[in-house]
Protein backbone atom coordinates (compact mmCIF):
# COMPACT_ATOMS: atom_id res chain seq x y z
CA UNK A 1 0.00 0.00 0.00
CA UNK A 2 1.17 3.56 -0.70
CA UNK A 3 1.59 5.84 2.36
CA UNK A 4 -0.91 3.51 4.01
CA UNK A 5 -1.89 5.33 7.22
CA UNK A 6 -1.88 8.77 5.63
CA UNK A 7 -3.80 7.56 2.58
CA UNK A 8 -6.52 6.06 4.76
CA UNK A 9 -6.91 9.33 6.65
CA UNK A 10 -7.15 11.24 3.37
CA UNK A 11 -9.73 8.78 2.06
CA UNK A 12 -11.86 9.21 5.20
CA UNK A 13 -11.55 12.99 5.25
CA UNK A 14 -11.65 14.46 1.71
CA UNK A 15 -10.50 17.85 3.08
CA UNK A 16 -7.08 16.30 3.66
CA UNK A 17 -6.67 15.08 0.08
CA UNK A 18 -3.88 16.75 -1.82
CA UNK A 19 -2.47 18.34 1.35
CA UNK A 20 0.78 17.65 3.22
CA UNK A 21 -0.29 15.36 6.07
CA UNK A 22 1.43 13.46 8.85
CA UNK A 23 0.03 10.77 11.12
CA UNK A 24 1.45 10.94 14.64
CA UNK A 25 1.88 8.24 17.26
CA UNK A 26 0.40 10.53 19.95
CA UNK A 27 -2.43 13.02 20.09
CA UNK A 28 -0.20 16.07 20.50
CA UNK A 29 0.90 17.33 17.07
CA UNK A 30 4.02 19.01 18.47
CA UNK A 31 5.31 16.21 20.69
CA UNK A 32 5.15 13.04 18.67
CA UNK A 33 6.92 11.12 15.93
CA UNK A 34 5.81 10.90 12.29
CA UNK A 35 4.31 7.43 11.81
CA UNK A 36 3.37 8.13 8.22
CA UNK A 37 3.53 11.01 5.77
CA UNK A 38 1.39 11.64 2.72
CA UNK A 39 3.13 11.92 -0.64
CA UNK A 40 2.54 15.67 -0.52
CA UNK A 41 4.50 15.79 2.75
CA UNK A 42 7.18 13.40 1.48
CA UNK A 43 7.77 15.74 -1.46
CA UNK A 44 8.81 18.39 1.07
CA UNK A 45 11.35 16.09 2.73
CA UNK A 46 9.18 14.85 5.60
CA UNK A 47 9.74 11.17 6.40
CA UNK A 48 8.53 8.50 8.81
CA UNK A 49 10.43 8.50 12.09
CA UNK A 50 11.03 12.27 11.97
CA UNK A 51 10.12 14.34 15.02
CA UNK A 52 6.87 16.18 14.43
CA UNK A 53 8.51 19.42 15.53
CA UNK A 54 11.00 19.09 12.68
CA UNK A 55 8.18 18.28 10.26
CA UNK A 56 6.31 21.46 11.24
CA UNK A 57 9.47 23.50 10.76
CA UNK A 58 9.60 22.26 7.18
CA UNK A 59 5.90 22.90 6.62
CA UNK A 60 4.13 25.11 9.21
CA UNK A 61 0.76 24.46 7.52
CA UNK A 62 1.14 20.70 7.82
CA UNK A 63 -2.08 18.78 8.54
CA UNK A 64 -1.92 16.42 11.49
CA UNK A 65 -3.97 13.36 12.47
CA UNK A 66 -3.29 11.13 15.49
CA UNK A 67 -2.93 7.48 14.52
CA UNK A 68 -6.08 5.38 14.60
CA UNK A 69 -4.81 1.81 14.80
CA UNK A 70 -8.23 0.19 14.47
CA UNK A 71 -8.79 1.85 11.09
CA UNK A 72 -5.51 0.61 9.68
CA UNK A 73 -5.83 -2.93 11.04
CA UNK A 74 -9.41 -3.23 9.77
CA UNK A 75 -8.44 -2.03 6.29
CA UNK A 76 -5.44 -4.36 6.21
CA UNK A 77 -7.59 -7.34 7.11
CA UNK A 78 -10.15 -6.49 4.45
CA UNK A 79 -7.45 -6.23 1.79
CA UNK A 80 -5.90 -9.51 2.94
CA UNK A 81 -9.29 -11.24 2.70
CA UNK A 82 -9.76 -9.91 -0.85
CA UNK A 83 -6.29 -11.04 -1.94
CA UNK A 84 -6.74 -14.46 -0.35
CA UNK A 85 -9.95 -14.85 -2.32
CA UNK A 86 -7.99 -14.68 -5.58
CA UNK A 87 -6.90 -18.26 -4.95
CA UNK A 88 -3.12 -17.82 -4.86
CA UNK A 89 -0.93 -18.79 -1.90
CA UNK A 90 -0.51 -15.64 0.17
CA UNK A 91 1.65 -14.46 3.05
CA UNK A 92 1.17 -11.49 5.34
CA UNK A 93 4.39 -9.45 5.46
CA UNK A 94 3.28 -6.39 7.41
CA UNK A 95 0.14 -4.35 7.95
CA UNK A 96 0.53 -2.72 4.52
CA UNK A 97 2.30 -5.42 2.55
CA UNK A 98 1.34 -8.86 1.24
CA UNK A 99 3.08 -11.41 -0.95
CA UNK A 100 1.29 -13.68 -3.43
CA UNK A 101 2.74 -16.66 -5.27
CA UNK A 102 1.20 -16.32 -8.75
CA UNK A 103 3.36 -19.08 -10.24
CA UNK A 104 3.48 -19.00 -14.04
CA UNK A 105 0.51 -16.68 -14.47
CA UNK A 106 0.92 -15.23 -17.95
CA UNK A 107 -0.90 -11.91 -17.86
CA UNK A 108 0.65 -10.42 -14.74
CA UNK A 109 -0.19 -6.87 -15.74
CA UNK A 110 -3.92 -7.62 -16.07
CA UNK A 111 -3.97 -9.34 -12.69
CA UNK A 112 -2.12 -6.46 -11.05
CA UNK A 113 -4.35 -3.83 -12.61
CA UNK A 114 -7.42 -5.65 -11.32
CA UNK A 115 -6.00 -5.74 -7.80
CA UNK A 116 -5.10 -2.05 -7.86
CA UNK A 117 -8.50 -1.02 -9.20
CA UNK A 118 -10.33 -3.08 -6.54
CA UNK A 119 -8.29 -1.59 -3.69
CA UNK A 120 -8.80 1.97 -4.95
CA UNK A 121 -12.51 1.40 -5.54
CA UNK A 122 -13.20 -0.16 -2.14
CA UNK A 123 -10.87 1.83 0.12
CA UNK A 124 -9.93 5.01 -1.73
CA UNK A 125 -6.20 4.30 -1.47
CA UNK A 126 -3.56 3.11 -3.92
CA UNK A 127 -1.21 0.14 -4.05
CA UNK A 128 2.05 -0.48 -5.87
CA UNK A 129 2.79 -3.96 -7.18
CA UNK A 130 6.14 -5.54 -7.98
CA UNK A 131 6.74 -8.94 -9.53
CA UNK A 132 9.92 -10.97 -9.29
CA UNK A 133 11.19 -14.50 -8.84
CA UNK A 134 11.65 -13.91 -5.11
CA UNK A 135 10.59 -11.57 -2.32
CA UNK A 136 13.60 -9.21 -2.48
CA UNK A 137 13.22 -8.54 -6.19
CA UNK A 138 9.43 -8.22 -6.02
CA UNK A 139 9.76 -5.83 -3.07
CA UNK A 140 12.35 -3.78 -4.96
CA UNK A 141 10.11 -3.64 -8.04
CA UNK A 142 7.20 -2.30 -6.01
CA UNK A 143 9.38 0.41 -4.44
CA UNK A 144 10.68 1.62 -7.79
CA UNK A 145 7.24 2.49 -9.14
CA UNK A 146 5.50 4.08 -6.17
CA UNK A 147 2.83 5.35 -5.94
CA UNK A 148 0.19 3.30 -7.77
CA UNK A 149 2.81 1.66 -9.97
CA UNK A 150 3.55 -1.75 -11.48
CA UNK A 151 6.89 -3.28 -12.42
CA UNK A 152 7.97 -6.80 -13.26
CA UNK A 153 11.64 -7.74 -12.92
CA UNK A 154 12.39 -10.77 -15.09
CA UNK A 155 15.46 -12.34 -16.68
CA UNK A 156 15.15 -10.13 -19.76
CA UNK A 157 15.11 -6.75 -18.03
CA UNK A 158 16.88 -7.56 -14.74
CA UNK A 159 20.30 -6.13 -15.62
CA UNK A 160 18.92 -2.96 -17.20
CA UNK A 161 16.79 -2.22 -14.12
CA UNK A 162 19.31 -3.16 -11.42
CA UNK A 163 22.23 -1.21 -12.89
CA UNK A 164 20.43 2.07 -12.30
CA UNK A 165 19.33 1.40 -8.71
CA UNK A 166 21.51 2.03 -5.61
CA UNK A 167 22.26 -1.09 -3.57
CA UNK A 168 20.71 0.52 -0.48
CA UNK A 169 17.29 0.14 -2.11
CA UNK A 170 17.41 -3.60 -1.41
CA UNK A 171 15.22 -4.45 1.57
CA UNK A 172 17.45 -5.09 4.61
CA UNK A 173 20.45 -3.08 3.40
CA UNK A 174 20.79 -0.35 6.02
CA UNK A 175 23.20 2.55 6.26
CA UNK A 176 26.02 0.54 7.89
CA UNK A 177 25.76 -2.30 5.37
CA UNK A 178 25.54 0.14 2.48
CA UNK A 179 28.73 1.87 3.63
CA UNK A 180 30.51 -1.48 3.76
CA UNK A 181 29.23 -2.35 0.27
CA UNK A 182 30.45 0.98 -1.10
CA UNK A 183 33.90 0.31 0.38
CA UNK A 184 33.85 -3.01 -1.51
CA UNK A 185 33.00 -1.25 -4.75
CA UNK A 186 29.36 -2.34 -4.69
CA UNK A 187 27.28 0.70 -5.56
CA UNK A 188 24.31 -0.59 -7.53
CA UNK A 189 21.87 -3.45 -7.14
CA UNK A 190 23.47 -5.05 -10.19
CA UNK A 191 26.91 -4.90 -8.57
CA UNK A 192 25.46 -6.73 -5.58
CA UNK A 193 23.53 -9.22 -7.71
CA UNK A 194 26.64 -10.19 -9.68
CA UNK A 195 28.84 -10.92 -6.65
CA UNK A 196 29.27 -14.62 -5.91
CA UNK A 197 28.23 -16.17 -2.62
CA UNK A 198 31.80 -16.74 -1.37
CA UNK A 199 32.65 -13.07 -1.79
CA UNK A 200 29.58 -11.96 0.14
CA UNK A 201 30.21 -14.56 2.85
CA UNK A 202 33.81 -13.38 3.31
CA UNK A 203 32.83 -9.77 3.96
CA UNK A 204 29.28 -10.06 5.32
CA UNK A 205 29.26 -13.48 6.97
CA UNK A 206 25.94 -15.30 7.26
CA UNK A 207 24.09 -12.14 6.27
CA UNK A 208 25.99 -12.17 2.97
CA UNK A 209 24.92 -15.76 2.32
CA UNK A 210 21.30 -14.91 3.10
CA UNK A 211 21.48 -11.86 0.86
CA UNK A 212 22.89 -13.85 -2.05
CA UNK A 213 20.25 -16.57 -1.92
CA UNK A 214 17.54 -14.01 -1.20
CA UNK A 215 18.35 -12.34 -4.53
CA UNK A 216 18.96 -15.43 -6.65
CA UNK A 217 16.57 -18.13 -5.43
CA UNK A 218 13.20 -18.67 -7.06
CA UNK A 219 10.80 -18.70 -4.12
CA UNK A 220 7.51 -20.46 -3.64
CA UNK A 221 5.06 -19.77 -0.83
CA UNK A 222 4.07 -22.86 1.12
CA UNK A 223 0.84 -22.68 3.08
CA UNK A 224 0.52 -24.48 6.40
CA UNK A 225 -2.56 -24.45 8.56
CA UNK A 226 -2.09 -23.33 12.14
CA UNK A 227 -2.75 -25.94 14.79
CA UNK A 228 -5.42 -25.19 17.35
CA UNK A 229 -4.25 -22.46 19.67
CA UNK A 230 -3.61 -23.38 23.30
CA UNK A 231 -6.30 -22.28 25.73
CA UNK A 232 -3.86 -20.72 28.17
CA UNK A 233 -0.19 -20.39 29.11
CA UNK A 234 0.88 -20.01 32.72
CA UNK A 235 3.64 -20.37 35.30
CA UNK A 236 3.49 -20.64 39.08
CA UNK A 237 5.92 -20.90 41.99
CA UNK A 238 5.61 -21.89 45.61
CA UNK A 239 7.88 -19.91 47.94
CA UNK A 240 9.96 -21.70 50.56
CA UNK A 241 7.99 -19.77 53.19
CA UNK A 242 5.35 -17.01 53.21
CA UNK A 243 6.68 -13.58 52.29
CA UNK A 244 5.20 -10.10 51.99
CA UNK A 245 8.29 -8.09 51.11
CA UNK A 246 7.23 -5.82 48.19
CA UNK A 247 10.56 -6.06 46.36
CA UNK A 248 10.72 -9.83 46.67
CA UNK A 249 7.11 -10.35 45.62
CA UNK A 250 7.45 -7.89 42.73
CA UNK A 251 10.46 -9.80 41.45
CA UNK A 252 8.48 -13.05 41.34
CA UNK A 253 5.55 -11.39 39.60
CA UNK A 254 7.94 -10.07 36.97
CA UNK A 255 9.86 -13.31 36.52
CA UNK A 256 6.78 -15.51 36.21
CA UNK A 257 5.18 -13.05 33.81
CA UNK A 258 8.31 -13.02 31.67
CA UNK A 259 8.32 -16.83 31.49
CA UNK A 260 4.74 -16.69 30.25
CA UNK A 261 5.63 -13.92 27.77
CA UNK A 262 8.57 -15.89 26.37
CA UNK A 263 6.29 -18.81 25.58
CA UNK A 264 3.74 -16.47 24.00
CA UNK A 265 6.39 -14.92 21.76
CA UNK A 266 7.80 -18.33 20.81
CA UNK A 267 4.36 -19.30 19.46
CA UNK A 268 3.54 -15.89 17.92
CA UNK A 269 0.66 -15.43 20.36
CA UNK A 270 -0.82 -12.45 22.16
CA UNK A 271 -2.92 -12.62 25.32
CA UNK A 272 -5.95 -10.51 26.20
CA UNK A 273 -6.69 -11.99 29.63
CA UNK A 274 -4.46 -12.21 32.71
CA UNK A 275 -5.38 -14.59 35.54
CA UNK A 276 -3.74 -14.24 38.94
CA UNK A 277 -3.70 -17.00 41.53
CA UNK A 278 -2.28 -16.54 45.04
CA UNK A 279 -2.03 -18.77 48.07
CA UNK A 280 -2.40 -16.60 51.17
CA UNK A 281 -1.82 -18.34 54.55
CA UNK A 282 -4.17 -15.92 56.32
CA UNK A 283 -6.97 -15.93 53.73
CA UNK A 284 -6.60 -19.10 51.66
CA UNK A 285 -6.65 -19.09 47.86
CA UNK A 286 -7.17 -15.93 45.80
CA UNK A 287 -8.10 -16.19 42.13
CA UNK A 288 -9.12 -13.35 39.82
CA UNK A 289 -8.77 -12.52 36.14
CA UNK A 290 -9.26 -9.50 33.94
CA UNK A 291 -9.50 -9.04 30.18
CA UNK A 292 -7.95 -6.07 28.39
CA UNK A 293 -8.72 -4.56 25.00
CA UNK A 294 -5.11 -4.67 23.77
CA UNK A 295 -3.51 -8.11 23.71
CA UNK A 296 0.17 -8.40 24.63
CA UNK A 297 3.23 -10.65 24.72
CA UNK A 298 5.29 -8.27 26.89
CA UNK A 299 6.25 -9.69 30.28
CA UNK A 300 6.48 -6.24 31.87
CA UNK A 301 2.90 -5.43 30.89
CA UNK A 302 1.64 -8.85 31.99
CA UNK A 303 3.30 -8.32 35.39
CA UNK A 304 1.77 -4.87 35.66
CA UNK A 305 -1.67 -6.24 34.91
CA UNK A 306 -1.27 -9.09 37.41
CA UNK A 307 -0.22 -6.71 40.18
CA UNK A 308 -3.07 -4.36 39.32
CA UNK A 309 -5.49 -7.26 39.78
CA UNK A 310 -4.01 -7.91 43.20
CA UNK A 311 -4.04 -4.28 44.30
CA UNK A 312 -7.51 -3.46 42.99
CA UNK A 313 -8.95 -6.38 44.91
CA UNK A 314 -7.74 -4.86 48.18
CA UNK A 315 -4.57 -6.94 48.61
CA UNK A 316 -1.83 -4.48 49.58
CA UNK A 317 1.27 -6.67 49.70
CA UNK A 318 -0.31 -9.55 51.59
CA UNK A 319 1.62 -12.49 53.03
CA UNK A 320 2.04 -14.78 50.01
CA UNK A 321 2.97 -18.47 49.93
CA UNK A 322 2.53 -19.17 46.21
CA UNK A 323 2.00 -17.15 43.00
CA UNK A 324 0.56 -18.16 39.65
CA UNK A 325 0.27 -15.99 36.51
CA UNK A 326 -1.69 -17.34 33.55
CA UNK A 327 -2.61 -15.75 30.23
CA UNK A 328 -5.64 -16.74 28.19
CA UNK A 329 -7.78 -15.23 25.45
CA UNK A 330 -4.93 -16.07 23.09
CA UNK A 331 -4.81 -14.83 19.51
CA UNK A 332 -2.26 -15.13 16.73
CA UNK A 333 0.11 -12.19 16.38
CA UNK A 334 -0.77 -11.02 12.89
CA UNK A 335 0.86 -7.59 12.91
CA UNK A 336 4.13 -6.12 14.01
CA UNK A 337 3.90 -2.97 16.16
CA UNK A 338 2.85 0.12 14.23
CA UNK A 339 4.59 2.88 16.16
CA UNK A 340 8.26 3.66 16.72
CA UNK A 341 8.22 3.30 20.52
CA UNK A 342 6.42 -0.06 20.26
CA UNK A 343 8.78 -1.24 17.51
CA UNK A 344 11.80 -0.47 19.70
CA UNK A 345 10.27 -2.38 22.60
CA UNK A 346 9.42 -5.31 20.33
CA UNK A 347 12.98 -5.42 18.94
CA UNK A 348 14.36 -5.39 22.48
CA UNK A 349 12.20 -8.36 23.49
CA UNK A 350 13.28 -10.28 20.39
CA UNK A 351 16.94 -9.58 21.20
CA UNK A 352 16.50 -10.83 24.78
CA UNK A 353 14.83 -14.01 23.49
CA UNK A 354 17.70 -14.66 21.06
CA UNK A 355 20.30 -14.19 23.80
CA UNK A 356 18.50 -16.53 26.18
CA UNK A 357 18.06 -19.14 23.45
CA UNK A 358 21.79 -19.04 22.72
CA UNK A 359 23.28 -18.74 26.20
CA UNK A 360 20.64 -20.44 28.29
CA UNK A 361 17.43 -19.55 30.07
CA UNK A 362 17.67 -16.39 32.18
CA UNK A 363 21.04 -15.35 30.75
CA UNK A 364 19.21 -12.03 30.75
CA UNK A 365 16.34 -11.63 33.17
CA UNK A 366 14.03 -8.72 34.08
CA UNK A 367 14.58 -6.19 36.81
CA UNK A 368 11.99 -5.59 39.53
CA UNK A 369 8.76 -3.70 38.96
CA UNK A 370 7.33 -1.89 41.97
CA UNK A 371 3.93 -0.35 42.51
CA UNK A 372 4.25 3.32 43.36
CA UNK A 373 0.60 3.34 44.42
CA UNK A 374 -0.30 -0.10 45.78
CA UNK A 375 -3.86 1.03 46.51
CA UNK A 376 -4.69 1.58 42.85
CA UNK A 377 -2.14 -0.77 41.31
CA UNK A 378 -0.38 2.09 39.54
CA UNK A 379 3.29 1.71 38.61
Amino acid sequence: MDAFFASIEQAINPRLKGKPLIVGSRNSPRFTVVCAASYEAKALGITSGMRSQDAFRICPNLSFVPAQQDRYIWTSRQIFTFLKGLGYPIQYCSIDEFTLDIGDTQNCHKLSSGIQEKITQDFGITASIGIGKNYLLAKLASKLKKPAGFLEINEENLEDILKGVPAKKICGVGEATNLLLENLGINTCLDLYQKDVLFLKEYLGQYGINLYFGLHTKEEISISEHEDLPKSIGHSYTLSKPNQNPGFISAWFRLLSEKVAERLRAQDLLAKTVHLWLELPEFGHFSRQKSFSNATDDGALIATRAMEIMAKNGLIWPNIRAIGVTCSGLILKEYEPLFLEDKKRNNLLKAVDRINQRFGEEAIFPAVIKLTNPTTGTL
